[in-house]
């Protein structure tokens, strides 16, 4: 059995989720999101994400990790706190010598809709059906379980 922990990285709300994936089976473990207060400075809301996912590694200890790479937008500095908060969410699990590895956007979505320009209801219900009983936090929770599930997908959907 191998422990897959998705991680959708954004500085307001950071998703987390954890499946665990065994032979070409998956289940749903837990998820959740990481919302900082907007009040606190750049550096204690980074300190933030980074203290929420030492408790989520510690209690569910992934085996390895998948997080969505960054895309750009046109606003420069919030492309560079989007950085800032993607740089604290590939650490946390690399402090545990746990693997990361990072997938396209599309190629999220092409994984678990079957099509690379999928919207959030459509990832969210296909989450959904591929971990029953699974019922995301919120947005981010759901892209963090798509996440969790195209890592699985793309090593041939077998883990032992």
């Amino acid at each position: 059995m191998t422990r897959i922990l998705g991680l959708d990285p954004s500085l307001s709300s950071t998703g987390w989720a954890v499946i665990e994936a065994e032979n070409n089976r998956l289940r749903y473990v837990a998820d959740g999101f990481i919302k900082t207060d907007t009040k606190k400075e750049l550096p204690e809301r980074l300190a933030d994400i980074l203290g929420v996912l030492r408790q989520v590694i510690e209690l569910y200890k992934p085996d390895q990790a998948a997080i969505e790479k960054v895309f750009l937008n046109s606003n420069a500095v919030s492309t560079i706190k989007l950085g800032m908060a993607r740089g604290v969410v590939i650490m946390a699990p690399a402090l545990y010598q746990i693997p990361v590895t990072e997938y396209e956007p599309n190629k999220v979505k092409k994984a678990v809709v079957g099509v690379g320009h999928a919207d959030k209801n459509q990832v969210e219900k296909m989450v959904q059906i591929l971990l029953p009983g699974c019922k995301p936090k919120n947005n981010d929770s759901s892209d963090a379980l798509a996440i969790a599930i195209c890592h699985f997908n793309s090593r041939g959907g077998v883990f032992r």
